[in-house]
């Protein structure tokens, strides 16, 4: 692989990582992911901004594209660390040794994490926002946008250039063989919205809140190229991945887009024996309805469909007395989430007792849902469940519409 050429004097160093592992341990990635750093060198002085940790010889990869440019990690001036996560972080250590000299810029915050992580306290210089360094024709410009994803977070801005290392933020899950948007493939466009929005539900969604806030800072820049740590660099058309965002964290307290996800568990088929009823009443209404089945599908995709979704119908048995487990690890991940306003429903079948319920009210309490309804019943369902559930399906899907709009 080669580096690829931003503007004058600025590279994106790159490492693909393919489906083997779990994204922070948790989350697939069917079509891997880009771990993006960049060099910026001005006249005076070079900066490497983001690092990559020794994963799948990524950090191999990345020396191999800096000689290309005629340079090594010896040669670094500056290194900025915008976020303290490992995938950024990991190789730190091995490069301190190589190059002992140069000066770390992070936030203050980020300064006891690179002691805590790596053992590194010299050169460490904590940076604000509106601090600056100037490398000669070009100046690094910080601006901390703290908790997207981590307290410590930041972005670095080059006005020259209008270039915003954006680290996390505006990310994306997926390898694509193009490095900017103005160059992508029908096939690969197909791609990179859905795990972009993967990607966002995943590791950003719960703190959507701040990605709001952190966006009306950014407000100010002349931000003309969005250079994140995974995914694309955004050069034609920066705003759009940066309004895709912004919509994305206003799904946090609904509404979302006019959408169900319905989301369901079934032992021995006796609760699976409503899901056409349902499904089909809801579609009557002209509702789009996405199915996951759990534990068969990863909670990963669930989310990513949830997040989208203003509805989301929830079918599960009784399983010893509380929630069939893979549900409750479903409900858990929206919680954490914070997948607000919800128009919901539950159904659900049962044996000797029920006890589901109990569970799933707090999540309703928790998250502000809207509860259509309950179906539950014992064994199969009988002719008047299945009329029961179809009304309250009805119902959820007629509050979705008036509450979209």
């Amino acid at each position: 692989m080669k580096p690829d050429y931003i503007v004058p004097g600025i590279h994106r160093v790159y490492a693909r990582i393919g489906s083997r592992d779990l994204f922070e341990g948790i989350w697939p990635i069917e079509h891997g992911v880009l771990l993006n750093s960049y060099v910026v060198q001005g006249e005076n002085a070079t900066a490497f901004i983001d690092l990559v940790k020794d994963w799948e010889g990524a950090v191999g990869e990345v020396e191999k594209q800096l000689e290309s440019l005629g340079l090594s990690f010896s040669d670094i001036d500056y290194l900025v660390l915008n976020h303290m996560e490992p995938d950024h972080t990991g190789s730190l250590s091995e490069l301190c040794r190589k190059n002992p000299t140069m000066q770390i810029l992070c936030t203050k915050k980020a300064v006891p994490l690179v002691k805590a992580f790596y053992g590194v306290t010299e050169q460490v210089r904590a940076v604000a926002s509106g601090d600056t360094v100037d490398l000669g024709g070009k100046t690094l410009v910080f601006e901390e946008t703290p908790n997207i994803h981590w307290p410590e977070t930041m972005m670095t801005f080059v006005p020259e250039d209008g270039i915003l290392f954006s680290c996390d933020a505006f990310g994306s899950f997926g390898q694509y063989d193009h490095c900017f948007d103005d160059e992508l493939t029908d096939e690969e466009w197909e791609l990179l919205i859905p795990e972009t929005e993967r990607y966002y539900a995943n590791i950003v969604s719960s703190f959507s809140q701040f990605v709001t806030r952190g966006i009306e800072k950014l407000s100010g820049l002349d931000i003309k190229i969005v250079a994140p740590s995974h995914g694309i660099v955004w050069r034609k058309n920066p705003q759009q991945v940066i309004a895709h965002y912004q919509r994305l964290a206003r799904y946090m307290n609904g509404p979302a887009e006019p959408e169900i996800t319905f989301v369901w568990s079934s032992m021995y088929g006796n609760t699976a024996a409503l899901i056409d009823d349902i499904r089909q009443a809801i579609e009557e209404e002209g509702v789009t309805v996405h199915m996951h089945e759990v534990p068969a599908e990863h909670a990963s995709h669930v989310l990513a469909s949830a997040w989208r979704s203003s509805g989301l119908v929830v079918g599960m048995p009784t399983y010893e007395y509380r929630m069939f487990p893979p549900m409750y690890h479903i409900l858990d991940i929206l919680e954490r989430s914070h997948l607000n306003n919800r128009k919901v429903m539950r159904f659900g079948s049962f044996g000797w007792s029920g006890g589901a319920q109990k569970q799933f009210d707090p999540f309703i309490a928790s998250l502000k849902w809207d509860c259509a309804g309950v179906v539950e019943y014992q064994g199969a369902p009988t002719a008047e469940d299945r009329k029961h559930a179809r009304e309250v399906a009805k119902q959820l899907a007629l509050r979705v519409k008036e509450w979209v709009g």
